[in-house]
């Protein structure tokens, strides 16, 4: 933000389904328990386009700025924005400054760079949670990605191999193996559900972590070890699933759901201290895609559509 002036340039929902609009905003001045932040990057997520398309929060104010994770500095520490119904019901942080609650700023440990920082808000989140408190993943278990070329799945496969898991990750594209194998995975799979069946089989899974669902998930109910825990946290490719609930039952296997959308200011916190700590002992790894400037928020929303991304997309809001 220039110095002395609280006009911004802001990333702007105005209409449900357009596209986002670039649009100098005034700040008002901070109220109780609210700081002005100063913001360098923004991290860009599915639930950024759900809500732009009205799939998510569609009765909240508008014109509105959207974003909600972000990394800058308050009072010249560097620090990152999140949680807080930022961007949902309230302005959210994909503008060179914003105004926000208190607690929605966490100072960053030393050696966490503000890039790695702005991915933490949802998808480190996420990550974190998903590996440490739902799964529980430890060095005796044997685990598969699904969408492991993604934002969180890319992370996830970090965590789980600084656990000490054997780990493979799957993803649709060839060209992202290496990728892959360079964040922690011990073997790649590539293609769809009927490609991966049988591999996925034949190792037995003890955890299976799934943003996709759709054909995905009845393989996985098949390939798992007894008494294993499968974490869904999205359906990028389908909501509506079939498997077969007696091999479920009859083995055991746990399928966990993971809502981020419902943790408390008490559950997020305490979640984002970890994650960056996790970031700075270098057991959470940030693939970083690309940084876009923030006149491009509508080229990072297809991007994501397209499946043109692996690991994070971050827009440049300085």
């Amino acid at each position: 933000m220039a110095s002395g002036t609280h006009t911004v340039r802001a990333a702007r929902l105005v209409a449900l389904g357009e596209p986002l609009e670039i649009q100098e905003v005034q700040l008002p001045a901070p109220v109780a328990d609210e700081v002005l932040v100063d913001l360098h990057y923004g991290g860009v997520n599915p639930i950024d386009r759900y809500t732009a398309e009205g799939r998510v929060n569609p009765g909240s104010p508008r014109p509105r700025t959207l974003g909600a994770e972000a990394a800058g500095e308050l009072d010249g520490r560097p620090v990152l924005v999140a949680g807080e119904a930022l961007g949902a019901t309230r302005d959210g942080v994909w503008a060179q400054a914003a105004i926000v609650p208190r607690p929605a700023v966490i100072e960053l440990p030393e050696g966490v760079s503000p890039r790695a920082a702005a991915a933490m808000g949802i998808a480190g989140l996420t990550a974190l949670n998903c590996v440490r408190e739902l799964a529980a993943v430890t060095a005796g278990d044997r685990v598969v990605v699904l969408g492991a070329s993604g934002g969180v799945g890319s992370m996830i496969v970090s965590l789980a191999r600084s656990a000490g898991a054997t780990v493979w990750g799957q993803t649709g594209s060839a060209a992202k193996a290496a990728g892959i194998t360079e964040d922690g995975a011990h073997r790649v799979l590539v293609g769809g559900p009927a490609e991966v069946a049988d591999d996925i089989v034949g190792f037995e899974p003890t955890v299976a972590f799934d943003p996709l669902g759709d054909g995905f998930v009845a393989p996985l109910v098949e390939a798992m070890a007894p008494r294993g825990r499968i974490v869904s946290f999205g359906v990028s490719a389908g909501p509506e699933v079939t498997f077969n609930l007696q091999m479920l039952y009859r083995k055991a296997v746990s399928l966990l759901g993971y809502g981020g959308i419902l943790l408390t200011r008490e559950e997020r916190r305490p979640g984002l201290v970890a994650a960056l700590e996790a970031v700075r002992a270098g057991e959470l790894k940030v693939r970083i895609d690309s940084v876009m400037p923030l006149e491009e928020v509508n080229d990072a929303f297809r991007r994501l559509v397209d499946r043109r991304v692996q690991g994070k997309l971050l827009l440049d809001l300085t």
